[in-house]
């Protein structure tokens, strides 16, 4: 598949993505492990290069990280060697042991890095496949103000797309995204958001599920693949809607349909990256239907069957605020009824 960032091959099918895991970060019999107590710097810039297998053991591939960033003056010697930044491995899910990486896994986050630098990480170690830099906030929409203006963070080099891998009930669920434009929420021991979706849809699983707040549609894929003949997912922030629509055709294979009719190009969608009436961003051909908005969720009960009291996820960003949730779960069960939740 072609990725809408970069336009290379990096983007795999759900079943290719599955099909790697269960050997992808194992180590071969060849393979060394040395590891670093992170909050020291490495004792020497020396490194490893990766095994004949192609893989190298992380903490091995953060020292090489490291001693480009010491050289280009980004950090110094004295730094710890967590502050060569924070890794994101591609596919992600819930590991047990430290990773030993193949080539293009590991997207870097990091608040202090440079171009320059980000460009020599990308070109000299193999396992980099993207460089993003971060600052103090998280990317895309953080609150259900849809008036302030979203900020993200920049690719500095290479492909910042990756993916997460999520166990259902039916079989595992891929789900990718740009790192750099969606707040970051890698898979947890347990998958609690997943079980919870489970819960509420129970077996026969219901009529229709609503992902109000869908972010790349985990919430609402999980539901689809668990059997709901009819998903909506929804997100005003458009990164995310584009996103929950691409996932579809990720996992097509894996649900009830025939096709996914994609409208809109995410480049179109980032001349207006934050909508309010509902527009619709792709829909399915087939026994399911599952449907694709960029919008305020607020407005989707204008767009919903009548009378269809629908299983609601409502994962808003900032849950702290308990008036205000209850405020909207209130407005949300007057105006279109069945059940709500906040995974």
């Amino acid at each position: 598949m072609k990725c809408p960032v970069c336009g290379q091959d990096c983007v795999r099918s759900a079943k290719d993505i599955i099909a790697v895991l269960p050997t992808i970060f194992l180590p071969c019999a060849d393979c060394s492990m040395r590891a670093l107590d992170k909050r020291l710097p490495p004792p020497s810039l020396e490194f490893s290069e990766p095994c004949s297998c192609g893989k190298r053991f992380i903490d091995e591939i953060f020292v090489h990280i490291y001693s480009i960033m010491v050289e280009d003056g980004v950090l110094k010697r004295t730094d710890p060697l967590i502050a060569a930044g924070s890794p994101l491995v591609h596919p992600g899910f819930a590991m047990d042991r430290p990773p030993f990486l193949p080539t293009n896994s590991l997207v870097l986050l990091s608040p202090v890095m440079t171009k320059k630098t980000a460009l020599r990480l990308v070109d000299e170690v193999p396992e980099v496949r993207g460089v993003v830099k971060t600052g103090a906030f998280v990317p895309g929409l953080a609150a259900a103000d849809l008036h302030s203006v979203p900020r993200v963070y920049e690719l500095l080099a290479g492909c910042d797309v990756r993916a997460d891998v999520f166990p259902l009930a039916t079989g595992p669920l891929v789900m990718y995204k740009q790192q750099s434009l969606v707040h970051i929420e890698f898979p947890r021991a347990g998958y609690p958001k997943i079980r919870s979706v489970e819960q509420h849809v129970g077996k026969p699983p219901v009529r229709l599920f609503v992902d109000a707040c869908s972010g790349v549609g985990t919430l609402g894929l999980t539901a689809a693949c668990l059997g709901v003949p009819h998903v909506v997912m929804n997100d005003a922030w458009y990164a995310s809607a584009f996103w929950s629509a691409f996932n579809l055709e990720v996992n097509r294979e894996y649900l009830n349909i025939r096709r996914v009719r994609i409208f809109e190009q995410v480049e179109d969608m980032a001349k207006h990256p934050v909508v309010r009436e509902p527009v619709k961003i792709a829909e399915t051909e087939g026994d399911q239907v599952i449907e694709v908005y960029q919008g305020d969720f607020r407005e989707l009960p204008a767009i919903l069957p009548r009378g269809a009291s629908p299983v609601t996820a409502l994962d808003l960003f900032d849950k702290k605020d308990r008036a205000a949730t209850d405020r909207i779960r209130q407005d949300w069960l007057d105006r279109v009824g069945g059940e709500i939740f906040i995974p």
